[in-house]
């Protein structure tokens, strides 16, 4: 196979760009390097197409792989002719390659072995040949053999057809059609093992669908379901119309003897053989895809989270809300650093609401907290009652938001937590990270493994090295998309960096506190472990402000620098322009980009590139997302009404529709059918974590905690 041609073709792209991508990859280049700094020999591939093409062309080389240890297995066997081998190198499929060295493949002792052994395999030939001029009791007679246990030649027929059903088992052409047939006309079904008991998978009691229709989401709550034990899940398949279409292919001639024989094989061949690794093959298939789908919804999600923007230059007041234990307050000064922490018990059984005032009130006071950032777990809805009423009793303005809390607790109990704030206890950890997430969400929920962020689905039924590895491209494609600041930056933030293994993160941050701020990006090469290599890849996405050379407070490569000061010196710039951010109208004095790119002896994509940053150095991609909603009254779900139009924040994007923050502590549910006027096949065609929103509520169910929203005809 023409592996570069072939992912050319699925991705859609030049052979050339394919090539390139793929020449890159082996030379140990990054995915984010290669989209940011290699655009010229790409073509400009974005992060997104080199990461399948990534995925892709690790399938395309296993399969490949798989296929020379089939061709050898089999040529070992001396079975190995030229139309097999044609065909085996021509498949496109780990499951096609299979088909195809079933025959083959070393087996346990079968009923067609032991069958054979009994030499049993001419009468085979005998009855598949349908040429038999005697009855066929009379031919099996002669096969009869006390010492092989062929006593009758009843003995000697079954042992034939059990020879035959075997072969019929294992011809691939037989299989691919049967999957076809089971594909095109086949239902899944599942069944209650209880049907009186409550569940959440009552709507799959009585399940029957199409498997051409099935969702991906149906299916992992179907395999949930059966996990737990509480659904029993089968496919029925088309049988009719298989057996008809392999009595067809193998009933070649008026036999009638044996075609009775061969029919009898026919049945046992699918019920006992094929039936059973075709179901589960399908079911695998249909998980694999519903896998596939959750986890590109779950990274869509994680991205939009992530990219959420920075709210700068605010003393921020991180609220952990509970009941028994208190909640656990700590004040964050606009970098991130911690100056005070405490707990107050304004919540049940407690409800020492006005000592908490007291206490909150001082704070404000003292360090000038601007913004309250309250988690949204247990007891929050309380917490929120309690800051509203505050903000109306003091004078200065202080507004609150509420910030998904998903993975605070996984953090705060962690190693990299323990080390952070050693003196800390978990709840002033989770709380710290409430104010830290919304001053910057991507250098906070780093720390935090993507799983537990909380915006996908069925994130633990799945596949768990193929989401982490997923979800760990996603975070590192943000990271690298908004750059770190060397001298702040933490371990966990730059071993995400391109280039950036963990052990050499913390060489950074050891070699930092050792001597000091890092003066320029070259100095990195001092760092143990850090490579040429690995500087190649992660020096562009590391800024230094205020270093020896302004351009290391850029997205400039270094090995652009002597074409980017060749640029400056054309257009009568200088690098103290760079460094006083004065070069802002440089791209209306570039004529002809191929023309300068040629003359500076770099890509036009590259010159493009670097005028962009000149213009905005370091510009945070963030800053085009959508800013969150920061509130300063309260809203109960009994105060809600159906027609109410509100503002909300989307949550979370899942298949069926997307969960929206409307700030009464219960997201509601907008339906795909709610999204919007035009059919979309999924919500994340309208809708990403983050937007907000413009939504109109249709129902409200108190008892079951649901709200029912509606974004059209608002």
């Amino acid at each position: 196979m023409d592996i570069i041609a072939k992912l050319a073709e699925e991705l859609q792209i030049k052979k050339g760009q394919a090539e390139a991508a793929v020449k890159l990859i082996d030379e140990g280049n990054t995915i984010p390097f290669i989209a940011r700094y290699r655009k010229e020999a790409t073509g400009a591939l974005s992060d997104e197409i080199l990461r399948n093409l990534f995925d892709r062309l690790t399938y395309l080389r296993n399969l490949e792989d798989k296929k020379q240890t089939v061709l050898a297995s089999i040529e070992e066997q001396g079975k190995l002719t030229e139309e097999l081998k044609a065909q085996i190198l021509a498949a496109e499929t780990q499951v096609a390659v299979d088909d195809l060295y079933r025959p083959y493949r070393p087996k346990r002792r079968t009923r067609a072995i032991i069958a054979k052994e009994k030499g049993l395999e001419p009468l085979a030939n005998i009855i598949m040949l349908q040429m038999l001029k005697t009855p066929l009791a009379e031919a099996a007679a002669q096969y009869i053999n006390e010492e092989k246990e062929v006593l009758t030649a009843e003995d000697a027929i079954a042992g034939a057809k059990d020879i035959i059903a075997e072969m019929i088992s294992d011809d691939a052409d037989y299989r691919t059609k049967i999957r076809e047939l089971t594909m095109k006309k086949g239902h899944l079904l599942s069944t209650a093992k209880d049907k009186e008991a409550e569940s959440v998978y009552e709507m799959y009691y009585e399940y029957d669908e199409a498997l051409t229709k099935v969702a991906g989401h149906r299916t992992l709550a179907i395999n949930r379901g059966e996990n737990e034990k509480i659904l029993t899940v089968k496919i029925e398949a088309p049988v009719e119309d298989i057996i008809v279409y392999l009595e067809k292919k193998i009933i070649v001639h008026d036999n009638t003897e044996c075609a009775t024989a061969i029919k009898e094989a026919i049945v046992d061949a699918y019920d006992r053989l094929i039936a059973p690794s075709i179901e589960r093959e399908i079911r695998n298939d249909l998980t694999e895809k519903a896998e596939d789908g959750a986890i590109k919804v779950f990274g869509k999600n994680l991205e939009q989270l992530l990219m959420q923007p920075p709210i700068a230059g605010q003393v921020v007041l991180g609220w952990d809300p509970a009941f028994r234990t208190g909640c656990k307050l700590a004040v964050v000064d606009p970098t991130g650093k911690v100056l005070d922490t405490t707990v107050i018990y304004p919540t049940a059984p407690q409800n020492k609401v006005e000592e908490a005032k007291v206490v909150l009130k001082k704070l404000i006071s003292k360090y000038k907290i601007t913004l309250i950032s309250l988690g949204n777990g247990t007891a929050s809805r309380e917490s929120e009652q309690v800051i509203v009423s505050l903000l109306k009793e003091i004078p200065v303005q202080v507004q609150y938001i509420i910030v998904n809390e998903a993975g605070a607790s996984v953090y705060s109990a962690s190693k990299l937590a323990t080390e952070e704030f050693p003196n800390f206890d978990v709840g002033q950890r989770s709380a710290t990270s409430m104010a830290r997430r919304l001053q910057d969400p991507l250098a906070e929920l780093v720390k935090i493994d993507p799983k537990s962020i909380g915006v996908g689905q069925y994130q633990h039924d799945m596949n768990q090295k193929k989401l982490s590895e997923a979800l760990g491209g996603v975070v590192e494609d943000c990271v690298n998309k908004v750059g770190v600041d060397l001298n702040t930056a933490s371990a966990s933030l730059l071993e995400y960096i391109s280039g950036i293994s963990k052990v050499i993160a913390k060489n950074i941050v050891a070699y930092r506190e050792e001597n000091g701020a890092f003066k320029s990006r070259a100095e990195l090469l001092k760092v143990a472990k850090l490579g040429p290599k690995a500087y190649e890849q992660c020096a562009g996405f590391m800024r230094i402000t205020a270093g020896k050379n302004p351009l290391d407070g850029t997205g400039v490569h270094p090995e652009s620098y002597d074409a980017t000061k060749e640029l400056l010196a054309k257009l009568g710039y200088t690098l103290d322009d760079v460094a006083n951010r004065t070069v802002a109208g440089i791209s209306k004095k570039v004529n002809d980009y191929k023309k300068l790119a040629t003359e500076l002896g770099i890509g036009e994509l590259t010159l493009q590139d670097i005028v962009k940053e000149l213009e905005k150095p370091a510009r945070d991609p963030r800053e085009d997302m959508p800013k969150p909603i920061l509130r300063s009254d309260v809203l109960e779900m009994k105060d809600l009404t159906p027609g109410m139009v509100l503002k909300g924040t989307v949550r979370n994007v899942i298949d069926f529709g997307a969960f929206v923050d409307i700030g009464v502590h219960q997201d509601g549910l907008v339906h795909i059918s709610q999204i919007c006027d035009r059919y979309i096949k999924h919500p994340l065609e309208a809708v990403s974590v983050g937007d907000i929103v413009e939504v109109k509520v249709m129902s409200v169910d108190l008892k079951k905690q649901r709200i029912q929203l509606t974004m059209r005809n608002i």
